[in-house]
C-alpha cells in the first residue's frame, strides 16, 4: 500500500484506518477504545483531554503516533512553575547581530503531550489555550503560526489533587474529546510484559512506511464528505438542547445541571460522527455513531448541579439519560 497516495475510496479508507489501528494497538496493549479516539481526534483535527492514572501507556501512544506519522512529536510535564514562555519560546538578544532572534518552543512541534496539564498556573494555560484554538502563539507582539498539523493530547491524574490548578471551562471547550483509561485486564497485562522484554531486546518491528502530513489532510477532507442526513442533525441539536432544557425530558432530570453544552458541542458531535462512521467504513452516519461518541463529546461540557453530585449522580450517567430519553429524529 502507498501510505502517501490521496485517499480517494472506501478500500484505500480501510486501509489507512487499519495499518493505523494495527500498529498502534501493537504498540499500546489493552486500550483499544483509548487508540480509536486518538484517531478519532487525529482525523477529526481536534485536542484531546486524557483522564486516567499514571501508567497507561499516554505518552506512549504520542510516542507511537509520531512514529508511524511524518511529523514531529513533544512532551511537555506541566508543573507550577512553568512559564508562557517554555510553551511558546522566547526573544534572544544576538549580541553579534545586535538584534532579538525568536527561539521558538516545543508548542512548535505537530503532536504535544502536555502531559498534567492542571499542575500549571493560568499563565500558562492562556498560551496553550492560544495554540489551541487559533493554532498561534504571540511573543512581545508578533504572532507566529503553528503547524499545520497540530494536536494536543493533554492529561489529567484523577488521583492526586494537590498542587493542581482547575481548568477554565473555556480550555475544557476547546478540546473535542474528554478520553477516560482506566486500567488494563490481567490478559492485557500478560501481554504488556511480553511487549516490554522484547523491546527491551529490540524487537519491536518499525512501521513499514510513515503516513505523511498531506495524506493524513486528505483523509480528514474525505471523512468530512460523510453524508449526515437532516433527521440525523436532528438529532445531535435535540441531544445538546437537552442538555441546557433537561427538565424537557424529566422531572428527575431538572435539577441535575448547572450549565449546559456550548454551540462548540453541536459541532464536535456532527464531526466526530462523521469521523467514526469514515472509520468504520461507512459513507453516512448514523445514530450509533452519534450515541458511540456522546459520552467523549460532552462529558468535560456540561457542569452538574450540586444537588445532583452530593447525590451520587454522575455526566456520564446523565449521557446514559439522554440516550434513553432523546427520540431519534
Amino acid at each position: 500500500m502507498n501510505l502517501h497516495a490521496p485517499i480517494t475510496s472506501a478500500a484505500a479508507t480501510s486501509d489507512l484506518v487499519s495499518n493505523l489501528r494495527s500498529f498502534m494497538n501493537a504498540r499500546i496493549v489493552g486500550q483499544e477504545q483509548f487508540v480509536d479516539r486518538i484517531l478519532l481526534g487525529l482525523f477529526s483535527d481536534g485536542h484531546v483531554l486524557v483522564i486516567g492514572a499514571p501508567g497507561l501507556a499516554k505518552t506512549k501512544a504520542v510516542n507511537a503516533l509520531s512514529e508511524i506519522i511524518d511529523c514531529d512529536a513533544r512532551r511537555i510535564q506541566f508543573t507550577p512553575d512553568l512559564l508562557p514562555s517554555d510553551l511558546t519560546g522566547t526573544d534572544i538578544y544576538r549580541s553579534e547581530l545586535g538584534e532579538f532572534k525568536f527561539r521558538q518552543g516545543p508548542l512548535f512541534n505537530s503532536l504535544i503531550l502536555a502531559d498534567e496539564v492542571n499542575r500549571a498556573p493560568a499563565k500558562v494555560q492562556s498560551a496553550l489555550l492560544e495554540a489551541m484554538a487559533e493554532k498561534q502563539i504571540t511573543v512581545g507582539g508578533t504572532t507566529y503560526e503553528l503547524p499545520s498539523l497540530f494536536m494536543v493530547l493533554a492529561t489529567q491524574n484523577p488521583i492526586e489533587q494537590e498542587g493542581t490548578y482547575p481548568l477554565p471551562e473555556a480550555q475544557l471547550d476547546r478540546f473535542l474529546l474528554q478520553v477516560n483509561v482506566d486500567f488494563p485486564s490481567a490478559d492485557a497485562e500478560r501481554q504488556i510484559l511480553k511487549l516490554v522484554r522484547g523491546e527491551v531486546f529490540g524487537e519491536t518491528t518499525p512501521p513499514a512506511r510513515r503516513i505523511s502530513v498531506e495524506e493524513i489532510f486528505s483523509a480528514r477532507r474525505d471523512a468530512m464528505g460523510t453524508h449526515v442526513s437532516e433527521a440525523l442533525e436532528e438529532y445531535i441539536i435535540q441531544l445538546v438542547q437537552a442538555t441546557r432544557n433537561p427538565a424537557a425530558y424529566g422531572d428527575d432530570l431538572s435539577s441535575m445541571i448547572a450549565y449546559g453544552a456550548s454551540p462548540r458541542s453541536t459541532i464536535a458531535l456532527d464531526r466526530c460522527a462523521r469521523v467514526h462512521a469514515w472509520m468504520r467504513g461507512s459513507d453516512f452516519a448514523t445514530p450509533a455513531d452519534v450515541q458511540a461518541i456522546l459520552h467523549d463529546v460532552l462529558r468535560h461540557r456540561i457542569i452538574l448541579s450540586f444537588e445532583a453530585e452530593a447525590d451520587g449522580q454522575t455526566r456520564d450517567g446523565f449521557i446514559d439519560t439522554l440516550i434513553e430519553r432523546v427520540p431519534v429524529s
